[in-house]
């Protein structure tokens, strides 16, 4: 589904990720963990150009999206994103949060878009929200909302950038639950976290980052089961 070649991105002199290859394909559940400041998030925000790569090539479907001809913002529709912080309107009720998007690129009409937020709402248990808006709502239910807003665009792949790491500790296990049962639907899936328990629960894949490149990956029973390289062992050491 994803193909990456080559993949660099500097800021300035400071390389954070060096000439990085990789597939994800339909149905995997890749997990990225790793130590601050390995590269993890631009890896992902990259896969949609909301960072634009220095070098390589990333290619969706068949489509190379780093190409200057291709319409990202379509291919954005198909890539649904989870952000850390939420990204809610806050001058916006749930419901128009979540199809504002559906509408506007007109993927469905209002009443389709309508029936589809209650539906999705209804799934995540949050149906009652539905005329609150964002200040009304803890910390668990924004990124819930925030879920269902990617997915109100019937996304092909989502891609979670630590999206339980600004919750407080009680609503991490809502929003996990959530993403649990996405993957158990089927839905392909790139998540960055902390939480090793899901990773282990969840992922098909692991992948490893540290010093701005992939340095590990296997099944969740190689890599925490035995790790190979001694900077994931140092890493697991500190975070199990």
């Amino acid at each position: 589904m994803i193909d990456v070649k080559h993949l660099t991105k500097a800021f300035g002199d400071h390389i954070v990720l060096d000439d990085i290859n990789e597939h994800i394909h339909p149905g995997e559940k890749v997990v990225i963990i790793g130590p601050s400041g390995s590269g993890k998030s631009t890896f992902l925000r990259c896969l949609n150009l909301l960072e634009r790569p220095t070098n390589g090539a990333i290619t969706f479907e068949g489509q190379d999206i780093t190409d200057p001809k291709a319409d990202i913002n379509l291919i954005r529709r198909q890539m649904g994103f989870v952000f850390q912080h939420f990204n809610l309107f806050p001058n916006m009720t749930i419901r128009r949060n979540i199809t504002l998007a559906p509408v506007q690129t007109k993927l469905m009409t209002r009443a389709e878009a309508d029936e589809t937020a209650c539906t999705l709402l209804k799934r995540v248990g949050l149906l009652d929200k539905m005329d609150a808006y964002p200040a009304q709502l803890s910390g668990g239910q924004k990124q819930r909302v925030a879920i269902v807003r990617a997915l109100a665009m019937r996304p092909k792949v989502m891609l979670f950038d630590e999206p339980t790491s600004a919750l407080d500790p009680e609503m991490v296990g809502e929003v996990l639950d959530v993403m649990k049962e996405l993957a158990n639907d089927g839905m392909t899936m790139v998540v960055v976290t902390h939480e090793m328990g899901f990773a282990r629960e969840v992922g098909s894949r692991i992948i490893f980052m540290s010093d701005s490149n992939i340095t590990e990956q296997g099944t969740p029973e190689e890599v925490f089961g035995n790790p190979k390289h001694p900077r994931l062992q140092e890493f697991l050491s500190k975070v199990l």
